[in-house]
Formats: C-alpha cells, sequence, structure tokens
C-alpha cells in the first residue's frame, strides 16, 4: 500500500552564529514530493508529532554531530500535552534531548495557551529547548513570547525592514537570557541589519539554502566595520556557542579517536555523564600526539578516553567573555586553547565556547569603544551609558542618571581662555572616574556636560566630592550644577524617557546661584534640592 511517507523527503539548512560565522545547529525541514502533508499535520496532531520523529531519524541517518532544529505546530503541543515518541526516538538516536531545539510553529490563534505552556514546560524537564518560530509574520502575542521564555526567538526576515522593532526583540531576549535569530536572509545588506540591529543567529540562503545533505560549508559575508560592540562590559558567552562533541564518560580512546579523525573542525571532545553534565575534556592536539606515539594505540586504544582527559572548565551562559578568560586563566598554560563548556542551570553541557572566538570579540569591543571615547577625558559618549541604562531597565534595577556640568562655562572660555577651559574639563573628568565606585559609569557627553549612571544608594559620595570641592579656572572660581532622576524598576521605559526626566531638574539646577543639585523621581510632582543657596525640601514642579 501507498504512503505519504515513500514521498516524503527531509532538507537541512545550516542556522549560522553571526558572532563566529560557525554553523551552531541544523533545522530539519519536510519536503513533501506530492500532496500537502504539511497542511495536513497541521490539523492533525498525531501525525504532526510523527513529522518530528521522522525528521529526527533523517538527520541521525547523516550522522551528523551538530544539534537539531524541529519543527513542530504550537496547536500539536497543546493537544498532545507533550512529545513522547521523539523523547523516545532521541534516546534511541544517541541524542540528547538539550542537542534538539523544538522550533514552535504558528498559528497560535485558538491554541490553548495555558495548556501550551504546560506542554512546554514538560518538554523543559525532559531537556528540550525551546524556539518561537516565524515572529513578526506571525500571529503570536507578545504576552504569549514573554511567557513562553523561549531559549531562541527566531524573527522572520521581513522584521528587517524595521531596524527598531529588531532591536526591542533584542531586548527583551536580553531579559530573558535568550538568542535572537533572523531566518530568511537572502542579501548581504539584510546581513549587516541583522548584525548592527543585535541578532546573535541567522540562517537563510545567503548562507546556505536547504540540501539533501548537511552543508559542510557556508558562506558569510565580511563583518561591517560600523558594527558596534553589544556591550561595554563585554559580549555575553551565549553568543559564542558553538555545538560540543558529546560521548559517554565511557567512551573508549578508540571511540574519541575516531570521533576526531572524522571530524577535522572539532577542537575537543567532551566526556558527559547520562544527564549531560561534563565529566572530562579530551584536547585533540594532546590526545592524538599520545594515541600517534609509539605503541599508543596498542596501549590505549580499548582505554576508558578518560584517562587521557583533563577535568573540564565550565561556565554558565549568563557570564560575559571577560569572565570566562578569568576561567581560562587559572591552570596551566598548556590548557589556555582547551575548548571552555557552557553549561544550563542544570550542569548540562548545550555547547562550548573558543578562546580565539573570545579574544577577537573582545579586541573588537575595545577598538569600537576607543573610538567612540571622547578625545578630551577619554571617557565614553552618550551612546555608552544610554546603552546601560537600556540593559539596567531591562534587567529591573533601581538607577541613578545625573546630568553635570560647568556652571557658566562660556564665562570661563572667554575670560581665562580655552586652554584653561579645557584643563577645567579634565579635571572634573578626572574626578568624576576617582570618585565613581561599584556599578558607577560615567560619561562626556560633549563640551562641559557629564553623565552619571550610578546605583541609588552610590550616589551621595560621588555628588559630594565632585560639588564641595574648590574649582578654579585661570584663577577664576567655578561651581558646578547636579540634575539628578531617581529611577525605581518600571518607572521608566527607556533611556530616551529617562532623559526626558532628568532634563527639566537640570534647568531648575541652573537657575540657582553656585554649587547646587536637584534630584526628581519620574511621574512625581515637583524636585527635591540636595545642594543650594537656600536648600527646601521640595520645590513645586
Amino acid at each position: 500500500m501507498h504512503s505519504w511517507t515513500d514521498t516524503l523527503r527531509f532538507a537541512f539548512q545550516p542556522v549560522v552564529n553571526l558572532a563566529t560565522g560557525g554553523v551552531t545547529a541544523l533545522e530539519v525541514l519536510a519536503r513533501p514530493e506530492t500532496g500537502d502533508v504539511l497542511a495536513e499535520a497541521r490539523r492533525d496532531p498525531d501525525l504532526d508529532g510523527r513529522l518530528a520523529v521522522l525528521a529526527l531519524r533523517a538527520a541521525t541517518r547523516q550522522s551528523t554531530p551538530l544539534p537539531l532544529h524541529l519543527n513542530v505546530f504550537a496547536g500539536t503541543l497543546a493537544d498532545l500535552g507533550g512529545l513522547g515518541p521523539l523523547n523516545e526516538a532521541v534516546r534511541a538516536a544517541g541524542r540528547m534531548p538539550w542537542e534538539v531545539t523544538l522550533d514552535l510553529v504558528p498559528p497560535y490563534t485558538h491554541v490553548p495557551h495555558r495548556a501550551l505552556l504546560e506542554a512546554v514546560g514538560a518538554l523543559r524537564g525532559q531537556g528540550f529547548r525551546i524556539s518561537t518560530d516565524g515572529v513578526g509574520d506571525g500571529d503570536a502575542p507578545l504576552r504569549l513570547l514573554a511567557d513562553l521564555s523561549p531559549d531562541l526567538l527566531k524573527l522572520d526576515c521581513s522584521m528587517l525592514a524595521h531596524p527598531a522593532a529588531v532591536r526591542a526583540m533584542r531586548t527583551l531576549c536580553e531579559g530573558s537570557g535568550a538568542l535572537l535569530a533572523v531566518e530568511g536572509v537572502e542579501t548581504e545588506r539584510q546581513y549587516a541589519v541583522a548584525l548592527s540591529a543585535g541578532a546573535h543567529l541567522a540562517q537563510g540562503e545567503l548562507f546556505a539554502p536547504p540540501a539533501r545533505l548537511p552543508a559542510a560549508d557556508v558562506y558569510v559575508p565580511p563583518r561591517p566595520p560600523a558594527v558596534l560592540a553589544t556591550s561595554r562590559s563585554g559580549p555575553y558567552v551565549r553568543e559564542f556557542l558553538r555545538p560540543a562533541a558529546l560521548l559517554p564518560v565511557d567512551a573508549s580512546a578508540g571511540q574519541v579517536r575516531a570521533l576526531l579523525t572524522g571530524s577535522p573542525d572539532v577542537s575537543g571532545v567532551l566526556l558527559v555523564d547520562r544527564c549531560g553534565v561534563p565529566v572530562r575534556s579530551v584536547h585533540r592536539s594532546r590526545f592524538l600526539l599520545t594515541m600517534s606515539g609509539r605503541y599508543g594505540h596498542a596501549l590505549y586504544a580499548e582505554r576508558p578516553a578518560a584517562k587521557l582527559g583533563d577535568p573540564p572548565r565550565t561556565v554558565g551562559a549568563d557570564p560575559t567573555a571577560w569572565e570566562v578568560l578569568d576561567v581560562v586563566a587559572v591552570g596551566g598554560r598548556d590548557r589556555t586553547s582547551d575548548d571552555v563548556a557552557v553549561v544550563d542551570r542544570r550542569g548540562r553541557c548545550v555547547g562550548v565556547v573558543r578562546l580565539a572566538d573570545l579574544v577577537r570579540a573582545l579586541a573588537e569591543s575595545r577598538i569600537e569603544e576607543a573610538a567612540a571615547l571622547n578625545p578630551l577625558t577619554r571617557l565614553p559618549g552618550s551612546d555608552a551609558i544610554t546603552a546601560e541604562v537600556d540593559r539596567r531597565i531591562v534587567a529591573g534595577r533601581a538607577f541613578t542618571l545625573s546630568w553635570l556640568d560647568v556652571d557658566d562655562f562660556k564665562r570661563v572660555n572667554d575670560s581665562a581662555g580655552f586652554a584653561a577651559g579645557d584643563e577645567l574639563i579634565r579635571s572634573v573628568g578626572r574626578a568624576l572616574q576617582r570618585a565613581a565606585t561599584g556599578s558607577t559609569c560615567v560619561g562626556h557627553i560633549g563640551g562641559d556636560d557629564f553623565l552619571v549612571l550610578a546605583d541609588p544608594d552610590g550616589l551621595e559620595q560621588t555628588a559630594a566630592a565632585l560639588l564641595d570641592a574648590r574649582w578654579s579656572a585661570g584663577g577664576l572660581p567655578v561651581t558646578l550644577s547636579l540634575a539628578t532622576v531617581v529611577c525605581a524598576p518600571a518607572s521608566v521605559s527607556d533611556h530616551r524617557q529617562a532623559a526626558a526626566c532628568l532634563a527639566p531638574l537640570k534647568q531648575a539646577a541652573k537657575a540657582m546661584r553656585g554649587a547646587a543639585w536637584v534630584l526628581g523621581r519620574p511621574g512625581l510632582p515637583g524636585h527635591e534640592v540636595r545642594r543650594g543657596p537656600a536648600v527646601t525640601a521640595v520645590q513645586a514642579g
């Protein structure tokens, strides 16, 4: 009897990491030669679940070590409450559930959201990773996206026509620890927009089209020089994930050798326990050198590979690249080239990062930072401060944003000369840097204007060091004015709103004679005068 599976084929499309240029996973796509089995699967949850199992088996036949992305309709999960047969098939294929990402495909209309969330929770409990597919071109409500808290959010390429919307999705992802991917990228211009908007991953015809065999190579355009670093404190580890080569902890040295010789791009193998927790790390060069020595194969081939490994170096997905360098620095110099295993909250390996990727990214970020520094004070400009403001807003942190400037600075330049004025600005900048403690960030936004971003309890000391000091330029006494807006969590939506709240406070401080400090809060009328010739508790707004 003729079966629809006889005409069903599968294609593989790479998912590319934009930070490293490497392939981080393969999406497995059903390609029926006749009929429309996908339309049937949308109406038949059992059929959709069978398609996911067949896609997994198709990838298993290709013997690819890469993590997999499998498509499943959101309605299927809500109806079935999970994918029991897929979990069994993953184990039978010798895979770990966390090597499989389930791409939830729209529509979401008429899908019971509570049932969907319960099914996703059950799949997460089994170890599967979750992605939301087609965001921007589908019908996924923002509230559902937030409730799902996916590991990966896939944007439709049409959203690249609206870079601000892509950046907003990036901010949403940063708040939940997710990665942002763009699918359907076809041109180098789209690639450049995806990069500049902060996407981590991408897939599309530009890199490699879907093919019957997994692509051995992908095309990645040269990185545009205008792309700025993600964060002043360094990019996050999760942006540099590469697939990990995993074997059971009891694997023999012969099995490790076969994996390494068959996969020249693999720099090391992690030996993991039954739960996927790294136990030993086998470095490619050191291992093959031992195995290629005289009697090496005879001595070690049938012995446990763990005896030729080292304790693994592990980090979570949330640290920055700088923090990973601290991990790499611990131990002997002979291990500086070892991959670092990235683990989830349960300690399971979700990928590796390579030192070369981190060093290159950090070097680029410092070059970009240096180009953005004010040449007079060597302090960062407003972009760095406002980006950090947005990060704190997303993280739900309280903060204070202050605007500091020199009173009547034009008179200083006119009377004492521009050289004395420049030296005064440099002196204020140095004082700001000395007074900044903890997570305080200072920036010079031009002329005599400075920004100070601090925790609510970290500003009083900085203000005293600046306002109570005796300032002069060319023998002329000089005073400073400070305006501060105190932002509780959720009191402002972004840095623009914080700056708008700060503007009238600056005007109030400048209207006072001598050193002054005015403080206000978003949404509340009036302001408090902390320093000034006539200090009062609250001035009418």
